[in-house]
């Protein structure tokens, strides 16, 4: 679920819903320099947006509740700022910034899992009008760049559409410099991560504030401006966002929008945020920017690493490549990288590549060569679990956009054969066009539903790999609408497919033979649960441990399957479950 292009948090084959829910209004989500309640503005050094999952390990111990959290430390960008514990006040560290994109293939390339990141810009889009000058609405400097993020946040809030593919598309299209592309990207991503957050600080400061979607999502940008960025000055961010109301048609809102902007700027340090002692599930819920019911059942799964998990985000703007395993052994591909400008370093599985400073990477010549592919560490692990041998025949059932299929077609040397198949026509594109890329002759993408069982393919495969649709709370730090679309009666509904799915894909394994189920989420409900009621329900499997070419350091945490935690392990959250068919 975590390879390149792919986002599947709902229905069988992973296929995003074309219906998604609204979630304008008052409550959302927030990021990870916000300041603590009741502090000042915090520094910013924004997300990466691109590819999802490979984010340093998060060091140092466990935030006690509600308190401040651990720093990262080791060779990172410049941190957007550690969230005080409540009440205080947050230094400005004058980090910079840089954010990585979700599925962007022109700013990164592909399918990671993180978003379109660029380095900061510094805030040159952001100065005061000269004095004396009469400077038009559109003509107003960072104005272009704020107006992208408003189209982005519009299109998430009142449409219901994923961000990351909302802003691919934006930055694909648009024509601004790449300044103003960072700041545009930087800000949409931070506003959305952080809704919650910034809805609760302006309900403060309005008379209505159950006002029009459109004033609130003004509303919303300028107020991340002023509370989370500390390289935009205040006045900026306040005449922009009176501009912004002229341009979408609320010119009679601009003089209400500059008053609750400037009211927040001047009693930013007043306002009041819940009390993590009489409240901590309230509390949580608003510096964090989750839904409450979330906040309880992170809780109840983690303790207090459900804490780390709530304030996670990745300092490190970076994506993971591996070789094309039929055309590229290691040392190949590191004389190919270092041909390259890329900065690269080993990561942390065999055959991954965590490459920086990397640009339009899905226009590279090697890339579109079929020499390596985007995809991320758990990614590559969950393909890995299925331990692929020369001549075997494997099942991927939900297989889209098909970095694991490719990946277990690779390990075996281009023998044997891999059926990848998909809900949707279109979906089984995305993998033909990888397996052409790359060049496989033993990958067999079809458009069939997993849940339907087929007794004609009864013990007929060595392995079966279900990377099931999922809630996507895995990846939660990297595309942060998920958690605004994940309901309880959603999740209760995925594990039901998931259940679906097991019980549906489990004949197909031969005696003998290995049943992988993986997810990207963390909850319990999908994942060791899940793993649990399968082997009450099927006693001809049994659990089996995961094969050593998953690193010790990941397999140490290994027990009815592996639960990976970006907080604790550094990758992308995803649950990997190995089952044997009992001879």
């Amino acid at each position: 679920m975590a390879d390149m292009n792919n986002n599947k948090p709902r229905g069988n084959s992973g296929e995003n819903r074309d219906s998604k829910p609204s979630f304008g209004g008052n409550g959302e989500r927030k990021f990870s320099n916000k300041p603590g309640f009741g502090g000042n503005r915090g520094a910013t050094g924004d997300r990466k947006p691109g590819f999802r999952g490979d984010k340093p390990a998060f060091r140092g111990e466990k935030p006690a509740f509600g308190g401040e959290k651990p720093r990262f430390d080791g060779e990172k960008r410049p941190a957007r700022g550690d969230k005080p514990a409540f009440g205080e006040r947050k230094p400005s560290n004058g980090g910079g910034d840089g954010r990585k994109f979700g599925d962007k293939p022109g700013f990164g390339g592909g399918r990671g899992g993180n978003r379109p990141g660029f380095a900061a810009p510094r805030g040159n889009g952001d100065r005061k009008p000269v004095q004396g000058k009469t400077i038009k609405p559109h003509q107003q400097e960072g104005l272009p760049a704020r107006r992208l993020a408003l189209e982005v946040i519009r299109e998430v809030t009142e449409k219901g559409k994923f961000i990351h593919l909302v802003m691919d598309e934006k930055l694909r299209n648009c024509t601004l410099p790449l300044i103003d592309r960072r700041l545009a990207a930087r800000l949409a991503y931070d506003t959305i991560e952080n809704q919650m957050y910034l809805d609760h600080a302006l309900n403060q400061l309005m008379a209505k504030p159950d006002c029009d979607i459109k004033l609130r999502n003004v509303l919303r940008l300028g107020a991340c401006q002023i509370l989370l960025e500390d390289r935009i000055p205040e006045s900026a961010a306040c005449n922009t966002a009176v501009a912004l109301c002229k341009e979408t048609e609320m010119e009679g809102l601009a003089g209400v929008c500059n008053g609750i902007l400037r009211n927040l700027v001047r009693q930013k340090d007043e306002l009041k945020w819940p009390d993590p002692q009489e409240n901590p599930v309230k509390a949580l819920s608003v510096r964090h920017s989750v839904p409450e019911w979330l906040v309880e059942k992170l809780l109840a799964d983690w303790g207090d690493e459900a804490v780390n998990l709530m304030a996670f985000h990745s300092h490190d703007s970076y994506i993971t490549v591996r070789p094309n395993l039929l055309k590229l052994d290691d040392a190949a591909f590191e004389a190919f990288l270092n041909e390259k400008v890329w900065e690269h370093e080993t990561g942390k599985v065999a055959h991954s590549w965590r490459i920086r400073n990397m640009a339009e990477i899905a226009h590279d010549a090697g890339f579109v060569g079929g020499k390596f592919s985007i995809q991320s560490e758990s990614s590559m692990m969950a393909a890995m679990a299925v331990e692929p041998k020369k001549g075997m025949q494997i099942l991927d059932c939900c297989a889209a956009p098909g970095g694991k299929s490719c990946l277990m077609a690779e390990m075996m040397g281009g023998s044997g054969r891999v059926q990848a198949w998909e809900l949707h026509e279109h979906r089984t594109d995305l993998i033909s066009a990888q397996v052409k890329r790359l060049g496989l002759e033993n990958v067999r993408p079809m458009t069939r539903d997993a849940s339907v069982r087929r007794p004609d393919l009864e013990g007929t495969m060595d392995a079966v790999l279900l990377d099931a649709p999922c809630s996507g709370l895995g990846v939660m730090a990297d595309k942060p609408d998920v958690k605004y679309r994940v309901t309880p009666e959603s999740v209760a509904e995925i594990a039901q497919t998931q259940r679906q799915l097991l019980d549906a894909v489990a004949p197909y394994v031969k005696k003998g033979g290995t049943l992988v189920y993986s997810t990207c989420s963390v909850l319990k409900e999908e994942n060791v649960r899940q793993a649990e009621d399968f082997l009450a329900r099927h006693p001809e499997f049994e659990l089996a441990k995961l094969p050593e070419t998953i690193p010790a350091e990941f397999r140490q945490h290994e027990d009815v399957g592996l639960q990976l935690l970006p907080s604790r392990d550094g990758v992308e959250g995803f649950y990997i479950c190995r089952f044997k068919r009992k001879r």
